[in-house]
């Protein structure tokens, strides 16, 4: 397993529609090994493809808060909501692309998705609470919007600019 570098807000490849993953390959295989041992290491909860420059429709996600418990690691590919419910939760989301930056965002309470597995069958499950709003925060990725997507255009310049600033400061201590 590599770890792998996350893309900096603002970049262009976060913004892009992923191509579906036409089947599970070795390269598939490594790619999600990759993407878990990156995520775990950051830490967060989970992490698109895009965040890691690859634009294919997979994500990654472990949304188990419980230090003690066992991890619940996930691989879905060409994920897709079936459904949603009407009833809204509201979480303070953050994103391993835009760093020490938070803001609420309202989503569904629950979805329903749908997915391929890297044992190449289909799944369908239904998640709630943070899972829920991991897997559509992972979603989004996959289809170029960001969390901040979801808040007042001044609240997000004003993070954008926070971006830059930070990858000048990074770029500047690696020359």
């Amino acid at each position: 397993m590599t770890l792998r570098p996350i893309l900096i807000h603002p970049d262009p490849r976060l913004k892009k529609v992923c191509e579906p993953v036409a089947r599970i390959t070795p390269e598939i295989e490594t790619l999600a090994a990759d993407m878990l041992a990156t995520m775990y290491d950051a830490p967060g909860i989970g992490l698109a493809a895009p965040q890691i420059g690859v634009l294919s429709r997979i994500f990654v996600m472990d949304a188990e808060r419980d230090p003690e418990a066992e991890r619940r690691p996930m691989v879905l590919i060409n994920p897709e909501i079936t459904w949603e419910s009407e009833e809204e939760n509201v979480y303070e989301e953050g994103c391993l692309s835009i760093p020490d930056q938070y803001a609420d965002v309202t989503r569904p309470g629950q979805v329903r998705v749908s997915w391929l597995g890297l044992d190449g069958k289909q799944h369908e499950d239904e998640f709630d609470g943070l899972w829920a709003t991991c897997a559509q925060h992972e979603i989004d990725h996959l289809d170029g919007v960001l969390f901040i997507d979801h808040i007042s255009a001044m609240r997000r310049q004003m993070i954008t600019r926070k971006m830059v600033k930070l990858k000048r400061e990074r770029a500047r201590e690696q020359a």
